[in-house]
């Protein structure tokens, strides 16, 4: 019995910034924001507190950033995490209109500054699932799900979307990010209003991409221009076209593949049918039109870019971490536009370095994909460090975020379909679930990848035919009439608009009036194309 009752003292060290600074911490996480960083991103915002007291504006971005990590709380009770472990330190707890009044004090600016110096690629290029080749994986997605107050100035800002049967109860922020896919870390992100279009969002991170990087896009990104400034940037594009969308056939590939150029962008159209079979013995099939910049096809065969086209989906992943990991799924707290822009910048900044650590984790053991590390253990395990102060001045000893993080990896990804449904339709006249919805997510027992052969089909388009008469002697100058002729139209009235179309397209190349001539970049490929043919019939015969 009294070895039972015995008990044993245990004692810490805490190490924290001196004096009113001493609340100014966030666990673990600290060493990505740390004190020389926080104090630079205030100086360049000019938002340093211009007389030191209680609450200093050092504090007030890492109080904010605690917010980020303690959503469903209020503002002292976020106080009380972030000196839980201090309180010989911080005796006293400011008011709510205290640390009310420091958040508006700050402002956006420091925690915009603060992401933006945080984003970018966290891995190595040889880690697992980063790259394809030697090209860094990327996509772009936007995350319409982010609610913010009912609040007359965040409704000017943000507006409600209206729908036929009302509007919706709250202003509502669409997220547009740039994900590196294999940590699903943050390149980039930029919110705003759900109304305007997602293509005017992702433009404004063009500017992150380069030439070391592919492209994943699905097809709400498939527009001419966009492709064309996205080329422009010197990355590799792998995008999913809508299918209704034709392109011009240029020159057919041996692997059914073929060539086009949209908006003067020279890329390679794989169609493919893809059908898989679940365990629980369904079996779904889908039609993926691609196009890339990946003009090679004994380099990049088609059925391997339709797999590797699947890593986009893992946007989605980093979208469900951000909005239900992190904040829970919650309403945003702020209550003016500012306001509703500093949370958010600051859930972005604690997401990023949450995978940052994941990522070093992952990298400190060989061979181990990043997709096995768990958000929520990182999470929870960061809101620990916080509350217990610890870990706030590294020491050198590794982590506990990333120790927790290998302790508790995730099993290998396995591959599996999940059947999209809407959980709550606007309408209750909604049709009822389909058999895929039923089973819901299931892991994939085979796939099959056919690439659709059907481009070396005679052309059956205007466009396509005129392609192909004019193709017959490409040094040629065409009249309109003549091509009018030559693919059975009667009056070339109605054909010289879609010449004009097509020249701004960069397919045609206009050397006078009413005279037309294949553009020089849909004849050098096609001269490429034989000549490589008859090399590789040349190295292939005894």
């Amino acid at each position: 019995m009294p070895n039972e009752c015995a008990t044993r003292v245990l004692t810490h060290t805490v190490t924290v910034a001196e004096g009113l600074y001493a609340p100014g911490h966030l666990g673990e996480l600290t060493r990505h924001f740390p004190f020389e960083l926080i104090d630079d991103v205030l100086a360049q915002t000019r938002t340093v507190q211009v007389r030191l007291r209680r609450l200093p504006s050092r504090v007030g971005v890492y109080f904010v950033l605690a917010m980020a990590l303690f959503p469903g709380l209020g503002y002292t009770r976020v106080w009380d995490k972030l000196t839980a472990g201090l309180r010989q330190l911080c005796k006293r707890r400011p008011s709510e209109k205290s640390l009310r009044d420091l958040r508006r004090r700050l402002g956006a600016a420091p925690l915009e500054q603060l992401f933006t110096v945080l984003a970018g690629p966290v891995a190595g290029p040889r880690t697992p699932g980063v790259c394809y080749r030697r090209w860094r994986t990327v996509a772009f997605d936007g995350c319409s799900s982010a609610k913010a107050a009912d609040r007359p100035r965040v409704c000017t800002w943000l507006g409600k979307h209206k729908h036929r049967y009302g509007q919706e109860g709250y202003p509502m922020l669409k997220i547009m990010a740039l994900c590196e896919t294999g940590t699903r870390a943050l390149l980039g992100a930029v919110f705003g209003p759900v109304p305007q279009k997602e293509t005017a969002y992702a433009e404004q991170l063009l500017p992150l991409l380069d030439d070391s990087m592919l492209l994943l896009n699905d097809r709400g990104f498939d527009t001419d221009d966009f492709l064309a400034r996205a080329a422009a940037t010197g990355a590799q594009l792998l995008v999913r076209l809508k299918g209704t969308r034709t392109p011009a056939r240029w020159a057919p590939l041996p692997d059914g593949t073929y060539l086009t150029r949209i908006n003067g962008a020279r890329l390679r159209i794989i169609d493919a049918h893809v059908a898989v079979t679940t365990v629980k013995g369904l079996r779904l099939q889908g039609h993926y039109r691609l196009a890339t910049t990946l003009l090679d096809h004994r380099r990049h065969p088609a059925a391997e870019l339709v797999t590797l086209y699947h890593e986009r989906w893992e946007i989605e992943s980093a979208f469900y971490s951000l909005r239900h990991t992190l904040q829970s799924g919650l309403v945003l707290r702020s209550q003016d536009p500012v306001g509703v822009q500093q949370e958010l910048w600051a859930h972005l900044a604690v997401y990023q370095a949450l995978r940052r650590t994941m990522a070093e984790a992952a990298e400190s053991r060989p061979g181990t994909d990043p997709d096995r590390a768990s958000f929520t253990v990182a999470l929870e395990t960061a809101k620990d460090q916080v509350i217990a102060a610890a870990g706030v001045l590294p020491d050198g000893e590794p982590g506990r975020i990333g120790q927790a993080v290998l302790d508790n990896l995730l099993p290998p990804r396995r591959p599996r379909v999940a059947p999209r449904r809407v959980k709550c339709p606007i309408s209750r006249y909604a049709a009822p679930p389909d058999q895929a919805q039923v089973l819901g997510a299931s892991r994939i027992s085979d796939m099959t990848i056919t690439v659709d052969r059907s481009p070396h089909r005679p052309p059956v388009g205007r466009r396509d035919r005129t392609l192909q008469l004019m193709r017959t002697d490409p040094a040629r100058s065409w009249r309109a009439c003549e091509v009018a002729r030559g693919i059975g139209l009667d009056d070339a009235r109605g054909l010289r608009a879609e010449l004009g179309r097509w020249v701004n397209e960069g397919i045609l190349r206009r050397i006078a009036r009413g005279i037309y001539t294949l553009d020089d970049g849909w004849i050098t490929p096609e001269a490429q194309l034989e000549a490589d043919s008859a090399a590789l019939t040349t190295a292939n015969s005894p």
